[in-house]
């Protein structure tokens, strides 16, 4: 008996540490098979360019996740101060200041998040739905559902540039990481996110300050969303408040869950969910070679979130 649950434990070690890398690997090869063009250098910058957005996206949704939380909102508020980012260097010709406003849209969001769940204690599904739309809202009624072109050599750098051989927007997304990583790994505030995801009621009891750490957590999305928001509206080289509504927002939570970051909070770690935002990216990539049909895409995505959720819970089960 005790054999048979060591066994149990020692198999949910090894798809905790190298599972998520032997299923990356695995599809690379399969797909690589199948599509002679999937893994030819022009292909491969193409997945890490469209992953990018996700991954920063994903930074928050993190950190979300792990405390016990989730938002639905940064797909929307990724285009709301993307767009006020790029309808304000139209106007300004001003960069940084048009930086500057992509991520206080992202933050002034990410503090509504956070005030409608810790100090209304409404349920973070919901509040971040009710952000969700009220972004929505306000971007499309503030452009009128149009877009700004032609957004200048010196902002457009931000999505398209490079320095050296490497993508000013894969540098950016690796600060983003890096500092993703140093919050939960070496800051107070990180270990308390684990600890407030893994047993809320224990943090309370251990005189962790709850809300102030949620708080964080929903501003520290905003703030992702902004930044999201700016590299892509660059790379389009255009304001285009519509791109919310493509639901970004769950290409960035399947990524997390993927990479291994629990649904019941406590558990998470930045680096396997880069790794589930480049199988986001190469399934997608690899369905669009095929001239596979968007509506089978999104059932293939959504199979894949159950998959991971599945694989979780019984993962889970097995250290019991």
């Amino acid at each position: 008996m005790m054999g048979k649950e060591k066994t149990k434990f020692n198999l949910s070690e090894f798809y905790s540490k190298f599972g998520i890398i032997l299923i990356l690997l695995f599809m690379v090869i399969i797909f690589s098979l199948v599509n002679s063009k999937f893994i030819s250098a022009n292909n491969i910058r193409n997945v890490i360019r469209q992953v990018v957005v996700i991954t920063i996206l994903a930074c928050g949704e993190q950190l979300m996740l792990i405390s016990g939380m989730v938002d639905l909102s940064a797909g929307t508020v990724m285009a709301f101060g993307g767009t006020l980012s790029a309808y304000c260097v139209s106007a300004t010709q001003n960069v940084p200041l048009a930086i500057l406003v992509g991520l206080a849209g992202g933050l002034f969001f990410g503090v509504i998040n956070g005030a409608l769940i810790t100090i209304f204690s409404i349920p973070a599904f919901i509040g971040t739905l009710a952000s969700m739309k009220m972004a929505s809202g306000a971007i499309m009624w503030y452009t009128n559902g149009k877009n700004k072109s032609n957004l200048g050599d010196a902002y457009t750098w931000l999505g398209q540039g490079y320095i050296g051989p490497i993508p000013v927007p894969v540098i950016i997304m690796v600060i983003a990481l890096l500092i993703t990583y140093y919050v939960l790994a070496w800051t107070p505030v990180g270990r308390n996110i684990y600890a407030v995801g893994g047993n809320l009621q224990a943090a309370k009891a251990t005189g962790i300050r709850v809300r102030n750490t949620q708080f964080f957590a929903c501003v520290f999305s905003g703030l992702c969303a902004g930044l999201a928001g700016i590299v892509l509206m660059a790379r389009l080289n255009s304001g285009q408040p519509s791109t919310g509504q493509a639901g970004m927002e769950m290409d960035a939570i399947t990524a997390v869950i993927v990479g291994g970051t629990s649904m019941s909070g406590g558990v998470g770690a930045i680096q396997n969910t880069i790794i589930g935002s480049l199988i986001i990216g190469i399934i997608k990539n690899f369905m669009n070679l095929q001239n596979i049909h968007s509506s089978i895409q999104d059932i293939v995505l959504g199979i894949l979130i159950c998959v991971a959720v599945i694989i979780d819970v019984q993962v889970r089960r097995s250290k019991v």
